[in-house]
């Protein structure tokens, strides 16, 4: 699956976290949903249509953990959240200056992420 697609779902939801959760507090959370909705776990009595909505659950609940309890892909996942509150712009150097709404009344120069060139925010 594209991590664009990946992108969409709220994965912090998923596992009942928040984006500031440590590695640590992420894996307990992520522990306790799996034990919970592991479908051997499950009762035998279960309606079938009922079967397959727990066996979608576990699958995302995995899903969440293997994007969240990556170092990488958490920043990556990350980054892309805050993008849509975002801008960037590219340097010369190639590197980005972003800055993102909440920030942009407070401050009026930017560094490039790359270098140490600066651009100035007109209100």
């Amino acid at each position: 699956m594209a991590f664009e697609e990946l992108s969409k779902k709220d994965w912090y939801s998923i596992l009942g976290a928040e984006p500031s959760d440590n590695l640590t507090e992420l894996k307990r959370k992520y522990q306790k949903l799996v034990l919970l909705h592991h479908p051997d776990k499950q009762s035998a009595d279960v309606p079938a249509g009922e079967v397959e909505a727990r066996m979608q659950r576990f699958i995302e609940i995995d899903r969440a953990w293997k994007i969240l309890g990556n170092e990488e892909t958490k920043k990556a996942y990350d980054l892309q959240r805050r993008d849509d509150q975002c801008y960037s712009l590219a340097c010369r150097c190639g590197g980005t200056y972003t800055v993102c709404k909440n920030e942009a009344e407070d401050i009026s120069l930017v560094s490039c992420d790359s270098c140490s060139l600066l651009i100035e925010i007109l209100q």
